[in-house]
C-alpha cells in the first residue's frame, strides 16, 4: 500500500461514527475469519453489512483485494445502487452487490448478508438432494433453509424479487449450482451461520464417501431454534466471537486498522 493509499484510509476513522467504526471492524474479521477458514473464492464473493441509522448505507468489500488484506478502513461505504458514499482509491463491484441489496431491501431484521462459494458448498449446491439430515450441524440449517435455482452470474436486477422471495425469513439459502448464503442479525451471527452452514456440507461430502448413510430422526428437528439457545446459552454468535476475534489477533493481525 502506498503512502497516497495510506493517508487516505486513515481519514475513515475521523468520518464516521464510533457506531460505524465497531461493525467496520467486525465486518473486517468477518472476511478475514472467511479467508482464514479457507472459503474465500480469490476476490470474487462479497460481505455486506447495514449501517445503523435511517439511511439505506452498507459497508462491502474493496474489489480486487484478496480477503486476508481487508481493514476496517478500506470497507467501501456504498448507498443502495452501490454508489461510494466516502471517497476510496478502491474500486467497487456493483454486479457483485445485487445479490446482497435485494436482501438487504427485504430484511430490516437483517445486518449482515454473507455469500461464499466453497468447494464443499458448491458441491452440496449441485445434488439434487441438497442439504441432508445427516448430521447435527444439518439439523441447525435445515431448520431455517431456503433455495434458490440457478439463473446465471447475479448480475440482473429482475432476479431480485425472487431471490427475495426465495430467502424468505429464513437465516440460510442454498443457491442452486452457485454456493452458500447466510444472513444475521449482526456480523456474528452471520458467520456463526456460515460456519455451521459449511461443516453441514463438508462433513457431507465426506459421508457420501463412505457407506450407508443414516438420516436423523425427524422428530429430532422439532424446537431446533430452542435447542441452538441452550447451546449458545442464550449469547447467540457471541459465545465464539471473542475467541474468534481473539484467533485473529494471533493469526491475522491488522484488520483493525
Amino acid at each position: 500500500m502506498n503512502a497516497t493509499t495510506q493517508a487516505e484510509l486513515s481519514e475513515v476513522r475521523r468520518l464516521v461514527s464510533d457506531e460505524e467504526w465497531q461493525l467496520r471492524v467486525d465486518l473486517a474479521a468477518c472476511y478475514r475469519l472467511v479467508a482464514l477458514y479457507g472459503w474465500s473464492d480469490l476476490v470474487f464473493t462479497h460481505i455486506s453489512a447495514r449501517i445503523p441509522g435511517p439511511d439505506h448505507h452498507f459497508l462491502i468489500n474493496p474489489y480486487g483485494m484478496m480477503f486476508d488484506e481487508i481493514t476496517a478502513s478500506s470497507l467501501v461505504k456504498v448507498d443502495m445502487d452501490c454508489n461510494k458514499l466516502i471517497d476510496s482509491p478502491y474500486p467497487v463491484n456493483p454486479a457483485g452487490f445485487v445479490i446482497h441489496s435485494c436482501i438487504h431491501e427485504a430484511r430490516h431484521d437483517v445486518q449482515c448478508v454473507l455469500h461464499t462459494h466453497s468447494r464443499a458448498g458448491v458441491a452440496v449446491s449441485a445434488q439434487k438432494c441438497g442439504v441432508l439430515p445427516i448430521s447435527q450441524q444439518s439439523t441447525f440449517v435445515l431448520a431455517s433453509l431456503a433455495h434458490h435455482d440457478y439463473e446465471g452470474v447475479a448480475v440482473r436486477d429482475d432476479e431480485k424479487p425472487r431471490l427475495q422471495q426465495d430467502l424468505g425469513r429464513n437465516n440460510y439459502m442454498l443457491l442452486r449450482n452457485h454456493g452458500l448464503l447466510t444472513v444475521g442479525k449482526t456480523v456474528a451471527d452471520a458467520f456463526l451461520h456460515m460456519y455451521t452452514f459449511e461443516n453441514a456440507c463438508r462433513i457431507q461430502i465426506d459421508a457420501q464417501a463412505g457407506g450407508e448413510l443414516v438420516h436423523v430422526n425427524p422428530q429430532i428437528m422439532d424446537g431446533i431454534s430452542q435447542v441452538m439457545k441452550k447451546v449458545t446459552t442464550g449469547q447467540g454468535a457471541n459465545i465464539a466471537w471473542p475467541a474468534l476475534l481473539r484467533k485473529l489477533d494471533r493469526e491475522s493481525p491488522g484488520y483493525k486498522d
